[in-house]
This record gives C-alpha cells, sequence and structure tokens, in this order.
C-alpha cells in the first residue's frame, strides 16, 4: 500500500463484516490489552478540556470508544460506521451494559455524515482515519458538525520511536501479528492489511498539518506507548480553548 493511496470503502466495509465477531477478542489479544489504556488515556485528556453533552463517534466500530466516552457523563453519544455487522456486535455490548439510553449506533459514511451543522460538542475517532477514502472530506465534514467551542479527538496507530523498540514493533506487527489475527479471524487479509495501512499514514507533523487544512486549530499532540498510538486533539478554528 502506497502512502496516502485511495482506500476502496466498499473493501474495507466487507473485510470489517467479516472480522465483526473475533474483533474485540482480537484488539485485547494483539495489544496486550493497551487498547484498554489507550481509549481510557484519550478520554481522561478530553475531560481537562470539556464536558460534552453530545458526542459523536467517527468510525467507532463496535463501540468501545463511545463506551469508555459515556464516563464524561454527556446527555448523548452517537455512533456511526459503514459495517453494519460491527455495529451489530456494538449494540449487543453497548446493551448488556446497560447504556442503549446513552449511546446510539447507526450505519453512517464519515465522507457525509447524516447530521446537521455545529450538532456536537465533541467529535472522535479512534483508529479509523486511515481507512477512510477521502481523508480530506472526512475530516471536513467532522468540522462541520462540531460546534464552534467543540473538540476533535482523533487515535490512531503510528510508527513507533527509538531504534531498537521500533524494530521489535515491526517484526511483530509485520510478521506475528498477521500470523495471530489470520488464524483467529480467518481473514488473511485484515490483519495484513493493519501494519500496511499504519506504515502508509502520515507522520504526527503531516497529519496535523491535515487537520489544520480540514478546518481545526490549534492541534496538539501526544504519543502513547513509545509511539506505537498518536493521539491528537483539534479545536474548531476560531475557537481555541486554553489550557
Amino acid at each position: 500500500m502506497k502512502k496516502g493511496a485511495t482506500i476502496n470503502k466498499k473493501e474495507v466495509e466487507s473485510m470489517f463484516d467479516s472480522i465483526a465477531g473475533h474483533y474485540d477478542f482480537l484488539n485485547r489479544l494483539l495489544s496486550f490489552g493497551a487498547d484498554i489504556y489507550w481509549r481510557r488515556k484519550a478520554i481522561r485528556i478530553i475531560k481537562r478540556f470539556l464536558r460534552p453533552s453530545h458526542i459523536l463517534d467517527v468510525a467507532c466500530g463496535t463501540g468501545d470508544l463511545a463506551i469508555e466516552a459515556s464516563k464524561l457523563d454527556p446527555e448523548k453519544i452517537t455512533g456511526i460506521d459503514i459495517s453494519e455487522k460491527m455495529l451489530e456486535t456494538g449494540r449487543k455490548k453497548i446493551n448488556s451494559k446497560g447504556l442503549s439510553h446513552k449511546i446510539e449506533l447507526l450505519r453512517g459514511d464519515s465522507e457525509n455524515l447524516p447530521f446537521g451543522d455545529n450538532q456536537f460538542d465533541l467529535v472522535m475517532c479512534a483508529f479509523g482515519v486511515r481507512n477512510f477514502s477521502d481523508r480530506m472530506k472526512s475530516l471536513k465534514e467532522m468540522s462541520r458538525v462540531l460546534r464552534n467551542d467543540g473538540v476533535v479527538m482523533i487515535l490512531e496507530f503510528s510508527k513507533p520511536e527509538g531504534k531498537i523498540f521500533a524494530k521489535i514493533f515491526e517484526i511483530y506487527f509485520f510478521r506475528i501479528l498477521p500470523f495471530l489475527g489470520r488464524l483467529i479471524s480467518g481473514s488473511s487479509y485484515a490483519y495484513r492489511y493493519l501494519p500496511e495501512s499504519v506504515y502508509a499514514f502520515p507522520s504526527k507533523e503531516e497529519f496535523s498539518g491535515i487537520m489544520n487544512e480540514a478546518g481545526f486549530t490549534d492541534v496538539r499532540t501526544s504519543l502513547f506507548t513509545g509511539g506505537i498510538v498518536a493521539f491528537y486533539l483539534g479545536f474548531k478554528k476560531n475557537n481555541k480553548i486554553s489550557g
């Protein structure tokens, strides 16, 4: 996969539909449980900046980030994803946790969000931006539906820092992870696509610039777990929040 290559939405939808039943288990296994920590830390950071009433989770998958964001005590969280199978898994999980009154998952496309302008206090996306076929259009849509005093938060995989750690991670990411993913999920493509898409994704400096172009200002970044994951926080243009 070449850097900046267009991703076919139908292929992404089909890929996530095919692994939906194993997705949560594999997330925990392949990240050694760190995916829970990454989402928890991201929501703790958000809590420093605002107490959102209405939250949109773009590319929500099975709803893990939405469930974590419920700790912010919003009125409502809406999640959208193009994979109906992922949404079905997420709805069952949300219902089992007694959160159906607060979290709603809908099928939707990041490039054409089915919401009016200025509706959400917080728009968030975890590990989904690299799958967008038109990244700029999707980011602009996220800006459009965000209120003028709102915040966007993005979590995305990154290339780790440090030569030794980076080499160890690369061996795990390109050899061991695809093997385990294929063995458990039965999908040879999904867990080969994951490392390829991560290494094709822009650097944190480049992506911060893309966020600026899309309508966000005062973009802040930090790295989790030695740079495996990048955290991005942005504010709607001309509406900075100090802190």
